[in-house]
């Protein structure tokens, strides 16, 4: 199911470095806020109803683990005292998946899209989600691939494959948040404390690693925001000068 008239424009929030416990709680603000005008248009006619929001957040995180709420925390290598060591926190939350890693260099993105704007299929958002990850590494000659039964974007899947990209997302009526990360300049030794994923019988990569040098961050963000436009068929605008001002409370 899709609108009559969807809501294709999508407010870009390009976060830059931000701490994940407040990223995940500002994602929550606005998903809560979609689902709350979906609910109040339910008691409308068709002409008196709201429409509904898109947003893209794009954004990096200081070194954290997350679980997925199916995730079995065995995955984790590390106590808490080697946490700590390390300087990396750990979250166990409520999108799909199991365990991954977050950090400099990698790009996060968190799309909360209401479906019903889009196509109302989980699964065409995923594929659609790992082909954005495909276009952006296409532009560094990486060809990006999909293996069966796993959700992501792998390389070389058929002789030493290696992921270089994780997506876990949940949806409440038809609402998205959480989202993917793409590793391109990622320090690969913090997913040594982990098995990504519960991954056991494959690896991890990245786009700097894959090509032998340090990549242009910027230029590699936006590549993946045109990915997006391409993709979703989006067309993207800037926060509202309220939104700002709350996202300010999140930044590092």
């Amino acid at each position: 199911m899709t609108y009559p008239n969807p809501n294709k424009e999508t407010i870009l929030i390009d976060a830059g470095l931000t701490d994940y416990s407040k990223c995940w709680d500002f994602q929550e603000m606005l998903l809560q806020k979609t689902v709350a005008i979906k609910l109040k248009n339910r008691d409308k006619s068709e002409d008196e109803r709201v429409i509904t929001p898109n947003y893209l957040i794009v954004c990096q995180h200081p070194h954290v683990y997350t679980l997925g709420k199916s995730g079995d925390v065995n995955n984790l290598l590390l106590n808490e005292k080697q946490l700590q060591e390390n300087e990396v926190s750990f979250h166990h939350i409520n999108r799909g998946g199991d365990i991954t890693y977050h950090g400099p260099g990698q790009i996060v993105v968190y799309p909360i899209f209401d479906l019903e704007n889009f196509q109302t299929d989980l699964h065409v958002f995923l594929r659609n989600i790992e082909e954005t990850i495909i276009e952006t590494i296409a532009n560094y000659n990486i060809e990006g691939h999909r293996i069966k039964g796993l959700t992501g974007v792998w390389i070389n899947p058929d002789k030493n494959p290696r992921k270089i990209a994780a997506i876990g997302i949940r949806c409440s009526r038809w609402v998205s948040m959480h989202g993917l990360a793409l590793n391109i300049n990622t320090d690969l030794n913090f997913f040594n404390h982990i098995i990504p994923c519960g991954i056991q019988d494959k690896g991890v990569t990245s786009v700097s690693h894959e090509k032998n040098q340090i990549i242009d961050f910027e230029e590699s963000k936006k590549h993946m925001i045109d990915a997006f436009s391409k993709i979703f068929e989006v067309n993207f605008t800037l926060p509202t000068v309220d939104l700002k001002e709350q996202f300010k409370n999140i930044q590092i």
